[in-house]
């Protein structure tokens, strides 16, 4: 008997932010396939990442939980999944198989958190052991333990074009894996599909042809608010961010957002050629797909870098989706402005095909009536932490080393140039959405609170060091490293924490 429950593709890419698409505005970057996937579904404009770094938010995800629920808000790399059901294991519940393909992000590496089956690209970290099913291929193909002979970080802006053959590069090899699944799924049974770019995270390593679409486009500058000053007189986590863009040039930097944009192209096609694969196995039709990500990354707006920010840049995520040919629920060429986060993505999935949604999971429906009245936001619990609150129009920005506080009007203000937390006329909203961030805060975010209001901690001057570890590089694969007892990813250090004084 041929399945006729709608299948379920639910693509998550890697340090995407909303606006690097065409259909958002973006007139430098090359989205050509998920611009049409927008025309023809949802798009979803205020979307968030409730914790804007790789592991809190794929817990978010693979679990519909807030990070106060699922355990993690600062990365957690040795942290295993909640034991609730997960997104895979409630739709394996409801007779679906699930099959995921690319980055998981989760400990141990081999946990299939409720999938059928995992083919895992874990972006190379034999530390812990495990070697992935990405590197197995390289090494299948003759290029064992040379994915990183490219020399660039993985959490760095330099770039070159990648050093292997096109076909080999780990976004085609993803959506090759899953174009496969697809087509040697159970005819019987609907599918949940779920796969996870690493891209455009750096390393910054698009193959050449793609550096090529690039070559004469006019890329759009980074955009720098009025509140941005030197990074010495700013508040520490944001100084801690600005100074990770002392290793480059504006004009290298541009050429890294080159490269960045590149890598999404790439991805672009990939899912294009998804699109296709679906089309001629007769699914497309009755398939829904969802597109998102982790989080984005600052690329040089407000000299700043990378995530664990609330910055629109960092914590504005795509999302687009796309209904069945019959779906009612999912109106063709629709773009809504209803707050939702990626706790919602769980649920918005098990709603379309009519599966209980678990008690466990927090997050609601984005095609049900509901609808929440702000977001809350929440990462880190050292001295860079910062929290977030983002209502219908406004955004307050929380940093408790220093007391400082943040507001925007996101709605007429979308790229955060003017900080209005400090106009006399604003006071009574800084208020209001504080009254709100409060009752939020728990374990040792009580220590920024005095009698029920916002304290902070003492402001101090970050000051920034060389990275010995160059943020994390990965280098020679072959043959396989010892399991080692290194951190997964080890951030920019600065010098009193190095020992040192500038």
């Amino acid at each position: 008997m041929q399945n006729t429950r709608p299948n379920v593709l639910l693509i998550c890419a890697d340090h995407w932010a909303a606006e690097f698409l065409g259909v958002a505005g973006n007139k430098s970057i090359l989205t050509p396939g998920l611009d049409e996937i927008a025309q023809g579904g949802v798009r979803f404009t205020n979307a968030y990442t409730e914790s804007p770094v790789c592991i809190p938010a794929r817990r978010t995800l693979m679990t519909g939980q807030t990070p106060r629920s699922h355990g993690d808000r600062v990365f957690n790399d040795n942290l295993r999944m909640p034991q609730v059901t997960t997104l895979a294991q409630a739709f394996r519940d409801a007779g679906y198989q699930a099959d995921a393909v690319g980055k998981l992000h989760v400990h141990p590496q081999r946990d299939r958190i409720g999938f059928d089956s995992v083919l895992l690209d874990d972006e190379g970290r034999p530390q812990w052991g495990t070697v992935d099913d990405y590197d197995i291929y390289l090494g299948d193909a003759g290029f064992a333990g040379r994915q990183f002979d490219h020399g660039m970080s993985n959490n760095q802006y330099h770039y070159r074009a990648w050093h292997l053959p096109e076909e080999t590069h780990a976004t085609n090899w993803a959506a090759r894996n899953m174009a496969r699944l697809i087509k040697r799924r159970d005819p019987t049974r609907p599918a949940f599909w779920y796969l996870g770019f690493r891209h455009p995270h750096p390393p910054l390593v698009p193959p050449q042809s793609y550096l090529d679409l690039y070559r004469q486009a006019d890329i759009d500058s980074p955009y720098q608010g009025e509140w941005v000053q030197a990074p010495d007189e700013m508040p520490y986590a944001i100084s801690a961010a600005m100074q990770r863009m002392n290793l480059y040039t504006p004009a290298q930097f541009l050429e890294g957002k080159r490269a960045f944009y590149a890598l999404c192209t790439q991805i672009d096609h990939q899912i294009r050629y998804l699109i296709g694969t679906l089309r001629l196995e007769g699914l497309l039709n009755n398939t829904i797909i969802c597109f998102t990500s982790d989080h984005g990354d600052m690329l040089g707006n407000h000299n700043m870098v990378a995530k664990r920010l609330f910055y629109q840049t960092s914590a504005n995520i795509p999302m687009i989706l796309l209904g069945t040919l019959a779906s009612e629920q999912v109106p063709a060429g629709t773009v809504s402005d209803r707050l939702v986060g990626l706790q919602d993505v769980m649920p918005t999935l098990l709603d379309l095909c009519d599966i209980p949604i678990p008690e466990t999971v927090d997050g609601m429906s984005m095609v049900g009536e509901k609808q929440r009245e702000y977001l809350y936001g929440e990462i880190g619990e050292d001295n860079t932490a910062s929290r977030m609150i983002r209502t219908a129009r406004h955004k307050l920005i929380y940093y408790p080393v220093g007391n400082h506080v943040q507001l925007f009007d996101v709605q007429d203000d979308p790229t955060e140039r003017h900080d209005l937390a400090r106009d006399p006329a604003n006071q009574g909203r800084v208020e209001e959405l504080s009254s709100l961030l409060v009752p939020k805060l728990y374990g040792s975010d009580e220590a920024w609170l005095h009698d029920g209001r916002l304290r902070g901690l003492d402001a101090k001057r970050y000051r920034w060091a060389p990275h010995r570890t160059l943020n994390s590089q990965r280098g020679d694969g072959w043959p396989g490293s010892p399991k080692v007892d290194i951190p997964q990813v080890e951030w920019t250090q600065e010098w009193e924490a190095a020992g040192e004084k500038p």
